[in-house]
């Protein structure tokens, strides 16, 4: 992990800052002494939460913009010496019924930012974040960096794109580029009101209320996953590491795991949440990838970066959280008056989703 000294009065911008991974990014970096602008579009849905960066403000600088907007990003962006870009749209199904938005945020807006990096600050650093989503269905595991890029929604079109672009201008203006391709990263500050980012979080939010969580088929589908600080470690490396400008890197984990095992180890954690398996809802089922994780060995070599958190112990801090924070992060149901009783749970959650 990268020391103080890497980041004592650097200059840093995190756009998605307020935000699940940005947040937690964002927390890090002033610990380590870093100054830090944080610039967020706050698009209803998609995760930007004030709270997630309480007791910060004071010692950061926070603008509500969006990134594909020169005419705003150029003054704060002239002064920065590594970016970390996070801001996008995450959701596979969000993409699939809105593409041309998907679009503008995860491609558009990643080109504008770039092409401000390019007019007023050729120099900098910036660390995009990927997704392993460009892979689409794996041909081969584990998957490293050499597979093909054939997504399987929009959301992974416009990743690839997004990060060619990033790349792209590293080869032809020499903008400090890397772009990492992160799998399914989960831990606190993240997303819990509504089930279109992924399945974790709904997993967990089953958990909290001691719900149903719904698993399509017979959940033996196979994932690695990162907790957030290990995410957060390796974009930290990526920055600071000479080696890394250039290219794209898998991120992954040691261990790999059935969503049932996922489930499962939930349910030793929050007794009382129960599981059930439900038949695919056709919307999913054509854009499900099947099997994935990744072989992260190449980002190893150059960094030196390990993931460190179990899955067990990822969860348990997760849950942690939320339980200290919940009212912040998604309202009581109606059958529920309170956070105490609605973290406790009464059995009248929702089923989940993937």
């Amino acid at each position: 992990m990268p020391d103080s000294n890497s980041y004592a009065g650097k200059r840093c911008l995190v756009t998605g800052g307020l935000g699940f991974i940005g947040s937690n990014l964002t927390r890090r970096l002033v610990a380590l002494g870093a100054k830090v602008h944080v610039v967020d579009a706050l698009i209803d849905g998609h995760g930007g939460n004030p709270f997630n960066l309480d007791g910060l403000t004071p010692s950061i600088q926070v603008t509500r913009a969006d990134i594909g907007d020169a005419l705003s990003m150029r003054p704060i962006v002239a002064d920065q010496e590594i970016i970390f870009n996070l801001a996008g749209q995450v959701s596979h199904i969000d993409s699939m019924r809105e593409p041309l938005k998907d679009l503008d945020i995860n491609a558009r807006a990643p080109l504008a930012l770039l092409e401000v990096c390019r007019e007023v600050n050729p120099d900098v650093t910036i660390v995009y974040t990927s997704t392993r989503q460009l892979y689409g269905r794996p041909e081969f595991l584990p998957v490293t960096e050499k597979h093909p890029l054939r997504p399987v929604d929009v959301n992974g079109v416009s990743n690839v794109a997004g990060e060619m672009f990033h790349l792209l201008y590293h080869d032809v203006y020499g903008i400090r580029a890397v772009s990492l391709r992160l799998t399914n990263t989960y831990g606190p500050r993240m997303l819990l009101s509504h089930n279109r980012q992924g399945f974790l979080a709904w997993f967990v939010r089953q958990a909290l209320e001691r719900g149903t969580i719904s698993l399509y088929g017979d959940g033996s589908q196979k994932r690695d996953l990162n907790e957030v600080e290990d995410v957060i470690d390796a974009l930290l490396r990526a920055a600071v590491t000479p080696a890394c400008v250039g290219h794209a890197f898998n991120l992954g984990s040691h261990e790999v795991v059935t969503l049932q095992q996922i489930a499962e180890t939930l349910q030793t954690l929050a007794p009382g949440l129960t599981v059930r398996h439900v038949p695919w809802p056709e919307e999913k089922k054509r854009i499900d990838i099947g099997d994935y994780y990744a072989d992260f060995s190449k980002f190893t070599h150059i960094t030196g970066w390990s993931p460190e958190v179990t899955l067990q112990r990822g969860l348990s801090r997760m849950l942690d959280f939320y339980q200290a924070h919940a009212t912040h992060y998604f309202p009581p149901p109606p059958c529920r008056t309170g956070a105490k009783a609605f973290v406790a749970g009464d059995g009248c959650a929702s089923g989940g989703s993937l």
